[in-house]
């Protein structure tokens, strides 16, 4: 791999080294997200990635949506981050922070907000995102 080209984490390095819940994980995700966060390293979370993640979180460690909001948001911040669409998510976490919408309808209600389309659902609640604006 050439150093200027993105890693693109999976779901369990997303998670071990949000929960922390394996040492031996923990530490190799721990160095790469560190190198991230600093922009010594470049890296892509991919939108599957986070809603899986949002997922397995709240599922299945039953972390509380508002922290689960925060901690992947704040992994989209770091300095290494180059997701086109992390302002995209990042309004998807808040959305999931502040809703009882699923993962998957964050992003698309996200996409409402931001004016960048039209939703098109039979579900009532997600279409009032379409015209919403951050």
């Amino acid at each position: 791999m050439k150093r200027n080209e993105p890693v693109f984490p999976d779901t369990n390095v997303v998670l071990r080294y949000l929960l922390r819940d394996n040492p031996e994980q923990f530490a190799t995700a721990e160095t790469f997200f560190e190198e991230v966060r600093s922009g010594g390293k470049l890296a892509v979370i991919l939108e599957s990635v986070i809603v899986e993640c949002m997922y397995v979180l709240t599922r299945y460690y039953n972390v509380p949506r508002g922290e689960v909001a925060s901690s992947l948001s704040g992994l989209l911040r770091y300095k290494g981050i180059e997701n086109d669409d992390a302002e995209r998510l990042v309004e998807a976490l808040k959305l999931f922070a502040d809703s009882r919408l699923d993962p998957f309808d964050c992003i698309l209600a996200a996409l409402g907000c931001r004016g960048e389309g039209e939703i098109f659902s039979f579900d009532k609640e997600l279409r009032s995102f379409t015209h919403r604006k951050k």
